[in-house]
C-alpha cells in the first residue's frame, strides 16, 4: 500500500517503509545524468586506451631511432 507524503512528489511504501518519488521529470533528469557519467566514463576509459598506445608507439620509435644512431 502506498501513501501520499503531504506536500511532496513522494509516496511512501507502508510495506517496506521505502519512500518513492513519483515525479517523471525528476526520474527522467536522474536517468540522463547517469547516462552522461557513464559515457563520460566511457569516453575517458576509450581516451586512457589511446593514450597508452600512443605511448607505446613513442616508446617504439624512440628505440628504432636508437638503433639507428648506433648503426651510424
Amino acid at each position: 500500500m502506498y501513501v501520499q507524503i503531504t506536500g511532496t512528489n513522494f509516496i511512501r511504501d507502508t510495506n517496506s517503509m521505502a519512500i518513492i518519488n513519483t515525479d517523471v521529470n525528476d526520474k527522467n533528469e536522474y536517468y540522463n545524468k547517469v547516462k552522461l557519467l557513464s559515457l563520460q566514463k566511457q569516453e575517458i576509459n576509450t581516451l586512457k586506451e589511446e593514450i597508452d598506445i600512443i605511448k607505446s608507439d613513442m616508446s617504439e620509435i624512440k628505440n628504432l631511432m636508437v638503433e639507428l644512431i648506433n648503426k651510424v
